[in-house]
């Protein structure tokens, strides 16, 4: 059976037409703009007391809210710990029956409620108080039960919400989240928290590959094709056939091992398109690709993707300080990481074009000699 509301929606739906729907949208999000503003406008002293008691943290970070508040903590508890400060999160409910004892004298609790009256929230106060942890809250008003327990209150003031009813949270949370975020990144900031500390914490996904360092991702000389600049076409051929998987570029050395240039399966294919089979027997160095586009060791992924995308480029060589190749960054593991390039339409827009190589070009991103 379906409820009242439901019933009511799929009458009322039909009501609003798409110009409606779509400003009913943007009311919500100038609302909660607008209250971020005015938020932003009113820190004073507080947030300065919040700031000095976390830069003096040697435990953790618990933060601790009910409902939608306890959500936001959630995730701010994500954004602490991802930026240089230990944190977790203690449910209210689950802390009076054992969960207190994560909590200790050195860590500093950040309570969330917005009323600053929820029940399971005061009712924590007493317990923590006896433990002795500094305690913060972000709360409407400093004058509301939890405001006048704790050290420092982050007042959100008198919100009004988004919801066209004013009851489901919505500005209130907004308002919760940036001041926790505040409090985090002012805190990172002090600290000297840096990209590659960040890294050190986020070593997943494509943020986790951009902030890493080159040479964990290149392949290594023991995948790569090389060979001796001097020797002919035909030996390199012959010399660099791999089993497997391999690079679409065979890197060139001079006697002392520093990269000369690269011969590409590109370039191989204009000598074959031409029919010019005499050049097998002649020094490879004579057709390579001189002083190729090469990053070194220590160099961020985010380096080597940019020149990856803006050269259109397959193939990343990756030197050391001499010179001398150490391996190679292939644009296969890096493909989902590139910019879209972006195409106009026939309306004028433009619109991302997913290609790996320009167009009319070859894969070394030349367009022929």
């Amino acid at each position: 059976m379906s409820t009242p509301a439901a019933q009511r929606a799929s009458q009322s739906a039909a009501a609003f037409s798409e110009p409606e729907i779509v400003q009913l949208g943007r009311e919500v999000i100038v609302a909660e703009a607008q209250a971020l503003s005015e938020l932003g406008e009113q820190l004073d002293g507080e947030f300065y007391q919040a700031v000095q008691i976390l830069r003096e943290l040697r435990g953790s970070l618990i933060v601790t809210g009910m409902g939608k508040a306890g959500l936001i903590g959630q995730k701010l508890v994500a954004t602490f710990a991802s930026t240089g400060t230990r944190a977790h999160f203690l449910h209210p409910a689950e802390a009076v029956h054992g969960d207190l004892g994560r909590v200790h004298p050195s860590d500093v609790v950040l309570v969330l409620s917005q009323s600053g009256e929820t029940g399971e929230v005061v009712g924590l106060l007493p317990a923590l108080k006896k433990i002795g942890v500094p305690l913060i809250a972000i709360s409407a008003s400093g004058q509301s039960t939890l405001g006048q327990a704790v050290d420092v209150t982050l007042e959100l003031g008198n919100l009004d919400e988004a919801c066209n009813l004013g009851l489901a949270p919505s500005t209130s949370t907004t308002a919760m989240l940036a001041i926790g975020d505040a409090l985090a990144l002012v805190i990172s900031r002090i600290q000297d928290f840096r990209a590659e500390d960040f890294a050190q914490f986020h070593p997943g996904g494509s943020l986790g590959l951009k902030l890493s360092h080159v040479e964990e991702h290149m392949r290594g000389l023991q995948d790569c094709r090389i060979a001796r600049a001097d020797e002919t076409i035909r030996e390199v051929l012959v010399a660099c056939t791999k089993p497997g998987r391999r690079t679409g570029a065979i890197m060139l050395t001079e006697v002392e091992g520093q990269l000369a240039g690269l011969f590409t399966d590109s370039d191989l294919a204009r000598l074959i398109e031409t029919r010019n089979e005499a050049a097998l027997d002649r020094p490879i160095r004579e057709v390579m690709m001189e002083s190729p586009t090469t990053v070194e060791i220590g160099e961020k992924m985010s380096a080597a993707i940019e020149i990856l995308g803006k050269r259109h480029i397959s193939e990343l060589p990756v030197v050391d300080t001499t010179g001398c190749p150490q391996g190679i960054l292939d644009v296969t593991d890096v493909l989902g990481l590139l910019p879209e390039p972006e195409v106009e339409t026939s309306l004028g827009e433009k619109k991302p074009q997913v290609r790996i190589y320009p167009v009319d070009g070859y894969a070394d991103g030349s367009e022929g000699r």
